[in-house]
């Protein structure tokens, strides 16, 4: 089996932020909150935000706090603020309902949902919702048709909710799906898939890492960070998911052509000391011979060469 990190491996990696609803219908200061929030991020959904509202005049932020797979949240104009998954804010206590609608019709069509609140003594408010897509890669559907072709089952591990990530599956044709994962337990995903069988994992982030460490192979995407390159066994040269097949392939024929070459070795010694022992083999002709085995595991190992990567 292999198993894909979503953004970044199977997408493109460039969110946009397609859509936001405001719960009092001002949209403009729902944007401005949100991109206030993540003005000193650097994750693809930030950047995202900040593209939407660049013609937006942003107040300046306090007290920000990153929590690790679900969000952030931090003072703006005085008020307390959540902005992240869904998990995040109902742990906070915060009522998604009035807008839970607009996000399932968002998550069914693949985008990722973020939402916005205000934290205050009477409790947690909501304030709106985000929602991003990102486009899957030109090649990943063909990648994932290439694997099952060669007999790999597939898997995808996502931190989005269980709608979106069934959409990208679905539209990719990926076979089974891990959502609503947070980046520490990644790593448990990879274990639970592998129970049974091996297990690749694909990903291109710092919070992939573990979970490369812990697959059979571990493979990063050649635009990755260089956590997840230490992390792997194996580094793509570019960040194409069909390349994964190509290794995969070219395994396969290596592990092949080990396996042909030992019997061959095996079997020529084997019939060789037989005739040595017997004294129907002359030395100079026996040296020759051994020369003559090395030369043709050599040469049937070159036919490798020949293969070429779809």
């Amino acid at each position: 089996m292999v198993a894909f990190d979503k953004t970044g491996t199977l997408t493109e990696g460039k969110p946009v932020l397609s859509e936001w609803t405001a719960l009092d219908g001002d949209r403009d200061a729902l944007l401005r909150f949100a991109a206030a929030l993540q003005s000193g991020s650097e994750h693809p959904l930030a950047r995202a935000t900040l593209d939407a509202a660049r013609a937006l005049s942003l107040p300046p932020v306090s007290q920000l706090q990153a929590l690790a797979g679900r969000g952030l949240r931090g003072e703006v104009e005085g008020r307390n603020l959540l902005l992240g998954s869904t998990r995040m804010l109902e742990e906070a206590g915060v009522d998604l309902q009035p807008l839970r609608e607009a996000a399932q019709r968002l998550a069914d069509s693949g985008h990722s949902v973020s939402w916005l609140a205000r934290d205050g003594a009477d409790g947690a408010q909501l304030l709106g919702l985000l929602g991003f897509r990102d486009t899957p890669r030109a090649n990943a559907r063909a990648a994932i048709e290439r694997l099952h072709a060669l007999g790999v089952s597939t898997a995808m591990i996502s931190g989005d909710h269980i709608g979106a990530a069934r959409a990208v599956a679905a539209e990719l044709g990926i076979d089974q799906i891990r959502a609503d994962v947070l980046p520490e337990q990644k790593a448990a995903a990879v274990a639970e898939l592998g129970q049974f069988r091996t297990v690749a994992m694909v990903g291109d982030g710092v919070n992939d890492a573990p979970a490369l460490a812990a697959a059979d192979v571990g493979i990063a995407m050649g635009s990755g960070t260089d956590v997840a390159m230490q992390a792997a066994g194996i580094t793509l040269m570019r960040a194409e998911p069909g390349l994964v097949a190509d290794a995969i392939e070219i395994s396969r024929r290596t592990s092949r052509k080990i396996r042909q070459n030992l019997f061959w070795a095996f079997g020529y010694n084997v019939i060789g000391i037989g005739l040595a022992t017997l004294g129907w083999l002359n030395p100079v002709v026996a040296a020759a011979a051994m020369a003559f085995s090395s030369v043709s595991v050599i040469g049937n190992t070159l036919l490798l060469r020949r293969w070429k990567p779809a």
